[in-house]
């Protein structure tokens, strides 16, 4: 199983005449929904809320088939995210005070068999969940695969230097890292390259590297992939990157690469099937509005 473990909330997103609809969302949680419907066996782990928002969530996962045992049902609020779309392009205001998703605790770390666990999201920004996931990493280091992609959102960000440190530690202890350029431009302002080997020399056995439109890059000790993204009619970004992390992880696991060993010495083939496989999954949800990630059936490869 692979367990996502991260926030979920409702993305608020626009309709004619300047109103606003709900919809399931939230970058982890766009990951395990679109893992499961590719077919992984599938986990989640957050602060859920007992209301009729938190009901939404609950539905969508189940219906993608993603075991929700180990999140944690809290009587607060659901997190909300306002999103405006600027040429196909979202951003975001955040609503997030006092939600279940946010006072999630260290108190409530679940037991994992999982055979690998994904974090990111703005749930690593806020405290005192930020704290949590990443006790949760820590305590699992060396244990079992683990994945990160900070999907950073810097209007998010209050405390930067918190922020930056705790993000440091993650990525320092991660197997797989996912940035977009805009992720490792944050990070690394004055050079991309050397921040890239940083990670490598540290010990993450694969880096992925995404540019939008152009494609996405996968980097190891030993190999530098390139896969360009798939040309379709887009209606906007949103879950882009969280279908495309899916895609990979769903990949490297049927390919019975999902393991700290077996991640240290990929070869191009497997790397270049699960960029594809990223690419073609991430190509179906930009097509079509909000995050609406693909089933196998209608991946385009």
């Amino acid at each position: 199983m692979i367990l996502c473990c991260g926030e979920a909330l409702i993305d608020m997103l626009p309709v004619d005449g300047g109103a606003f609809a709900p919809h399931a969302g939230g970058a982890v949680f766009n990951t395990a929904i679109a893992l499961g419907r590719l077919g992984a066996p599938t986990g989640f782990f957050s602060g859920l809320s007992a209301d009729f928002m938190g009901d939404i969530l609950r539905a969508k996962l189940a219906e993608a088939r993603v075991d929700t045992s180990l999140s944690v049902t809290a009587d607060r609020p659901c997190t909300l995210a306002f999103v405006q779309l600027v040429d196909g392009q979202a951003r975001y205001a955040f609503y997030d005070e006092g939600t279940a998703g946010r006072l999630l605790s260290v108190a409530d770390l679940p037991n994992v068999t999982a055979q690998a666990l994904f974090f990111g999201g703005i749930s690593l920004v806020v405290e005192p969940c930020g704290a949590t996931y990443e006790a949760l990493m820590q305590r699992e280091a060396g244990k079992r695969v683990l994945m990160i992609d900070p999907n950073i959102r810097p209007g998010f960000v209050r405390d930067e230097a918190g922020y930056r440190a705790r993000l440091g530690r993650m990525l320092a202890i991660a197997d797989i890292v996912k940035l977009s350029l805009e992720d490792l431009d944050w990070l690394a302002p004055d050079g991309r390259e050397a921040f890239v080997q940083g990670l490598l020399d540290g010990g993450t056995a694969l880096v992925l590297l995404t540019d939008g439109s152009v494609g996405a890059t996968a980097i190891t000790q030993t190999r530098r992939v390139f896969e360009p993204a798939r040309k379709v009619s887009v209606v906007d970004t949103v879950g882009a990157g969280d279908t495309f992390n899916a895609g990979v992880l769903d990949s490297l696991q049927k390919a019975t690469a999902l393991s700290r060993a077996r991640l240290r010495e990929l070869d191009e083939t497997t790397i270049r099937d699960a960029l594809r496989r990223g690419a073609s999954a991430a190509a179906v949800t930009v097509s079509r509005a909000g995050a609406n990630p693909p089933w196998p059936s209608e991946l385009m490869d």
